[in-house]
């Protein structure tokens, strides 16, 4: 059963197994014992064996043991399984809760249930060795909250599925034109108005059907708290995103004074209930900074920067501000003049450079989408860049750090085949063969320059994904794919063995299935996965790649 994804660095086989039983314990030591407590959840709930706690390493004997090998790197670990039992070790806590994640794989796919099968049944791990690392520090998953909100539960289901692909960063899209997802205490609107809309549009903006029922919701406090101490119990940094300069109508219409006053009556407006980009962006004023350093006070408190190696970035979005509303506005203009700025362009890339300073006095880094290179990049700013590879090469060529996450190929709404049946086709066809043969660095960075990219992050942008089911067939398989290309260290895109990626799958489906994980099959949807007659925005020939 070494059928494992993402695949490991190194694996050599013995020929044996050991074999779990009711006498078997782990062993965790002190460091580890996060880890251990997991580990031994996990499989109490699909196994049925007590595993009793260990309290030396002597005890894993015919078991597991856990322990720190401090010559291993912070997320390296080595995992053998031979005749005395299975020991798993890392550089850090974190090398041994990958380690153990494989350790799961390795035992089957029902190793992934909630409950055991067969209360009979043999459990076994084949005698092996595993010397195993991750390619890059940041492997993230972006996930849209905002476009259709996911209750609690269905949140911490994806912190549990991001950890066993060994993804480590939860980019949480939390506010957006169509909803506020986040309360904050000081600004109770956000979530009495801006956190719910009277309909929503179904399929593409260009469709004619709609949604006439309220959609909304929000995370509390609490929430908030329970989620980040959820993922860090995984090893899981969350990256909380607050959308400005735009992408801010639904905040607009709770509190109308943070628009454009002079140039519309921002107190006529509502959430958005439709798609696209909202002309609606927030006035470059005092009152809209002192606002929003209101609402990252809060936000800072719950999204603590000790919760994770990447938990001190906060994202402010940037993207796709419209600067039409800047234009008309005397009140903008002005400000322009005042400041010394060439146009609306140096406008915006002030009011990103304000929080860069304000995040970074207390500690933390601002990430934006590649937008925020208009107009000249923050000084401590580190960029997302989404709109191919072309922000990202620029922000590492000016000493920024980055995260490539280029919608040609990690965009996980696009459609992944051309048939008709597949549901509400957005963008290009991406394949689990393209997503498989994405390549995170380009070839024209140099060697200092490459440095600068973190990593990689794949993004589920929730428009027309309704429900958890939606985001499942969107993300599966295509997301098991992508964390190989996060995780491993594959050869050149055209070198990559896909047909022995697609072998290992067929075992990676099992788990899945076993994990409740509603994939879209490699023959095409089921029929209860389409949605005949919802329009699309399919994009024909292959995506641009700059």
């Amino acid at each position: 059963m070494t059928e494992l994804i993402p695949a490991p660095r190194s694996v050599v086989a013995g020929s044996g197994e050991v074999r779990l039983t009711a006498r078997s314990r782990i062993y965790a030591s002190p460091e580890t014992e996060g880890a251990g407590h997991w580990l031994r959840t996990v499989l109490r709930q699909a196994t049925g064996l007590p595993l009793r706690e260990g309290r030396e390493l002597d005890d894993a004997e015919g078991g597991i043991g856990l322990q720190l090998d401090p010559r291993l790197g912070p997320e390296e670990y080595r995992l053998v399984s031979d005749s005395t039992g299975v020991l798993i070790e890392g550089g850090s806590e974190a090398g041994v809760f990958w380690g153990a994640q494989t350790l799961r794989q390795l035992l089957g796919p029902d190793a992934h249930r909630r409950a055991p099968l067969d209360r009979e049944r043999a459990w076994a791990v084949p005698h092996v060795t595993i010397e195993d690392a991750p390619r890059f520090r940041w492997r993230g998953l972006m996930l849209d909250v905002a476009r259709h909100f996911m209750p609690k539960e269905g949140v911490l289901r994806q912190l549990d599925l991001m950890a066993a692909h060994k993804l480590n960063v939860f980019h949480f899209h939390l506010t957006d034109d169509q909803g506020w997802r986040v309360e904050i205490k000081r600004y109770p609107k956000l979530t009495e108005t801006a956190s719910w809309r009277a309909r929503t549009k179904f399929g593409h903006r260009a469709s004619p059907l709609w949604d006439e029922k309220p959609h909304g919701g929000f995370y509390t406090q609490d929430d908030i708290r329970e989620i980040v101490a959820y993922a860090a119990e995984r090893h899981i940094s969350v990256v909380p995103e607050i959308d400005v300069p735009g992408h801010s109508q639904a905040a607009i219409a709770a509190y109308p004074e943070l628009g454009n006053t002079d140039v519309i009556d921002t107190t006529a407006l509502s959430v958005l209930d439709t798609w696209g980009i909202s002309a609606n962006v927030l006035a470059p004023t005092d009152n809209t900074l002192r606002f929003y350093e209101g609402v990252f006070e809060e936000v800072l408190e719950l999204f603590p920067a000790h919760a994770g190696e990447f938990s001190a970035f906060v994202h402010v979005g940037g993207d796709e501000c419209r600067k039409d509303q800047w234009r008309q506005s005397p009140a903008a203009q002005a400000r322009i003049k005042e400041l010394g700025l060439a146009d609306e362009d140096e406008l915006q890339a002030w009011f990103i450079a304000h929080f860069d300073t304000w995040l970074t006095a207390r500690g933390r880094r601002l990430i934006g989408w590649d937008e925020i290179l208009e107009g000249g990049l923050a000084e401590n700013a580190a960029v997302a860049s989404w709109r191919g590879y072309a922000g990202g090469v620029a922000a590492a060529r000016a000493g920024h750090d980055v995260v490539m996450c280029p919608e040609q190929y990690v965009y996980l709404d696009h459609r992944q085949a051309a048939g008709e049946d597949e549901p509400v086709p957005i963008g290009y066809v991406r394949t689990l063969e393209d997503v498989y043969r994405f390549e995170p660095v380009p070839q024209r960075l140099t060697e200092a320059e490459a440095r600068h990219v973190l990593g990689t992050q794949a993004n589920v942008w929730t428009e027309v994904m309704e429900s958890q089911e939606r985001v499942d067939y969107q993300s599966y398989p295509r997301l098991s794919a992508f964390a190989e290309v996060a995780w491993s260290s594959l050869p050149a895109p055209g070198e990559r063995d896909f047909a022995a990626f697609e072998r290992r799958m067929a075992v990676h489906y099992r788990r899945l299935d076993a994990l409740g994980v509603g994939y879209r099959p490699p023959t095409g949807p089921l029929p209860w996965q389409q949605r005949p007659g919802v329009l699309g925005r399919p994009i024909e020939g292959a995506p641009p790649n700059r």
